[in-house]
């Protein structure tokens, strides 16, 4: 399974930016897609999931600012994100869950990409 993350980059704060992330290589179905971010110096944070039975979740510091959304059919997921803010500079990580049926437990990883804001 490849996970290919895009979307980072350069942005002022207040601005947005719209994370994209594809899953391929694989006949899996993802009950859990998402996105982690690991800012400089800090540890890896999850920021957003969302399941196959539509439910999403999202850490406190970007709620009402980032919307999560996926599309089952090409296995991808998105990371609205609007409102940045400095703190949200962070190398942004793309996560997928295969279904319980295919018994693999290990999340597959994107490569990340580098969100930066600048005040």
């Amino acid at each position: 399974v490849q996970l290919q993350a895009s979307g980072g980059g350069l942005v002022q704060a207040g601005g947005s930016l719209r994370l994209s992330c594809s899953a391929s290589g694989s006949a899996f179905i993802f009950n859990v897609l998402g996105w982690y971010r690991q800012p400089p110096g800090k540890e890896r944070e999850l920021v957003a999931s969302s399941t196959l039975a539509g439910s999403t979740n999202y850490t406190d510091s970007v709620k009402d600012r980032f919307s999560i959304s996926r599309d089952n059919v090409k296995n991808a997921v998105f990371l609205q994100m609007n409102s940045l803010k400095p703190e949200d500079t962070a190398v942004y990580y793309c996560y997928a869950v295969a279904h319980p049926v295919f018994r693999v437990t290990s999340p597959f990883w994107g490569q990340g990409t580098l969100v930066t804001v600048s005040s």
